[in-house]
C-alpha cells in the first residue's frame, strides 16, 4: 500500500511542478519589452537615452514589477513612465506604456562591453553598451618649467598646459594662493582671465604671471595654483627663488645737498653709499653729470662689497672751472652696480675769487682818477 502512494505522490509533486513553469513562461510571455537600439556604442562619460515599450499580450489585465538588473558599478541609471519613477505597472488586455530609461556611463572606465536587463514582470530585456575607448574623468595641469630664480624687482612667467580629458565640456575655475603682497595673474590663450573652457579632451595653454611685493626677503617661495571644475581639478605649485633685494641710497651725512665754491677753487663733499636692500652689492662704481670743463673724483674710485644694512663713507672733490662765472650749477653724482643705482643733485654755488674783486675795484677807482685828472687839466679852456 505505501509503496503504490509513493510514485502517485512523486506524479504529482512533477506535475506540478511542470504547471508552474508553464504558467510562468506564459505569464513572461503575455508581457514583453521592446526597444530597436540593443546594442550601442558610446564614449566614456556619455549619457545614454532608452525608449522601451511594455506590451501586455494577454487577454488580461496584467500587473508588473518594474526593475533594472545588472547595472555595472558606477553606473547610475533613471526609469521613469510619464516622469514618474514607476515601480509597478498596471496593463489592460493588449494595453501598451513607454518607458524612458537614462543611464549615465562614468567616465573613470576600461573599454569593453558591458550589459543590464530591464525586467518587467518575468521578462527580461537584455541591453548592451560597448564603451569605444579607456576614459576616466580627470585633469592634466602641467607646468613646463615650475622653478625659476630672480631678484625681487624680477616678474617671472610660467607657461602651462591644461588639458580636459573628460568627454564633456568643462569650465575651469584658475585659482591661487601666493603669500601675502605677491601677485598671480592667468593668462589661457593670452588674455588675462579667471576661468577658461576647455573642450572634450582638449588643451588650453597659458601662462602664469608672478610678481613678487617690493620689500620680499631672500629666500624660496611656494605658490599653489589650481583649476576646478564642479567634477574635477588638478593642482600644481610654483616656485620662486629670490635671491636678494637691491636697493642703494647715495645721500649726505647730514642730508645738505648744496655747497659753495670759488672759481677755479676746489671742495670735499663726503658722501654715504647705503645698501638699503636685502642683498649684497658687488662693484659699486661712481659717475658724474657736471658743468662743461669741471672735474670731479671720487676717493675710493669704487667699492668691492656692500653687505646689506652697511653703509661706506666716500669723499668727492668738485673743482670748478677757474673762468667760471659767479652763480649756481647743478653737479649730479651717481653711485650705480649692473642692478641698481641711486642719484643726488648737488647745487653749487660758485663766487669769484677776492682778487679778482679787488681788481675791479681798482680798475673803477683808477677810471674815475683818469676821469678828475681829465676835467682838471682840459675843463678850464
Amino acid at each position: 500500500m505505501s509503496c503504490s502512494m509513493k510514485p502517485r505522490k512523486s506524479f504529482f509533486i512533477s506535475a506540478f511542478g511542470m504547471f508552474m513553469f508553464f504558467t510562468v513562461a506564459v505569464q513572461a510571455q503575455s508581457v514583453t519589452l521592446y526597444t530597436p537600439y540593443t546594442k550601442v556604442s558610446v564614449p566614456p562619460g556619455d549619457n545614454l537615452s532608452y525608449s522601451i515599450d511594455v506590451r501586455n499580450n494577454s487577454k488580461t489585465r496584467r500587473n508588473v514589477n518594474l526593475s533594472v538588473a545588472g547595472m555595472p558599478k558606477g553606473w547610475t541609471w533613471d526609469l521613469k513612465i510619464g516622469g514618474l519613477n514607476v515601480k509597478q505597472l498596471s496593463l489592460l488586455p493588449g494595453g501598451k506604456k513607454t518607458m524612458s530609461l537614462k543611464v549615465n556611463v562614468p567616465y573613470k572606465i576600461k573599454k569593453g562591453t558591458y550589459h543590464f536587463w530591464v525586467k518587467a514582470g518575468g521578462y527580461s530585456l537584455p541591453l548592451y553598451v560597448e564603451v569605444s575607448r579607456q576614459g576616466n574623468y580627470k585633469t592634466e595641469f602641467t607646468i613646463r618649467q615650475s622653478n625659476m630664480q630672480g631678484n625681487a624687482k624680477s616678474h617671472f612667467t610660467f607657461s602651462a598646459d591644461l588639458r580636459n580629458i573628460t568627454g564633456e565640456k568643462q569650465r575651469y575655475a584658475l585659482q591661487s594662493a601666493p603669500p601675502r603682497g605677491w601677485t598671480v595673474i592667468f593668462k589661457p590663450n593670452y588674455k588675462q582671465a579667471t576661468s577658461v573652457e576647455v573642450e572634450p579632451n582638449g588643451k588650453a595653454n597659458m601662462t602664469i604671471d608672478v610678481k613678487p611685493p617690493h620689500e620680499v626677503k631672500a629666500g624660496t617661495y611656494k605658490i599653489p595654483v589650481r583649476a576646478v571644475t564642479n567634477n574635477t581639478s588638478a593642482e600644481q605649485t610654483l616656485e620662486v627663488v629670490i635671491t636678494g633685494n637691491f636697493d642703494m641710497e647715495l645721500t649726505t651725512p647730514t642730508g645738505l645737498l648744496s655747497t659753495k665754491i670759488t672759481a677755479g677753487g676746489e671742495k670735499e663733499v663726503k658722501l654715504l653709499v647705503m645698501n638699503t636692500g636685502s642683498a649684497k652689492l658687488e662693484g659699486v662704481k661712481f659717475r658724474t653729470l657736471k658743468p662743461d670743463k669741471w672735474d670731479v673724483s671720487f676717493d675710493p674710485k669704487s667699492i668691492d662689497e656692500l653687505d646689506p644694512g652697511k653703509t661706506v663713507e666716500i669723499t668727492a672733490r668738485i673743482k670748478a672751472y677757474k673762468k667760471a662765472i659767479a652763480g649756481d650749477y647743478v653737479v649730479k653724482l651717481t653711485a650705480y652696480t649692473p642692478e641698481v643705482s641711486s642719484q643726488v643733485a648737488f647745487r653749487v654755488m660758485v663766487k669769484t675769487p677776492m682778487l679778482m674783486g679787488w681788481l675791479g675795484i681798482l680798475i673803477i677807482l683808477l677810471a674815475v682818477g683818469i676821469v678828475w685828472y681829465l676835467f682838471r687839466k682840459y675843463g678850464r679852456r
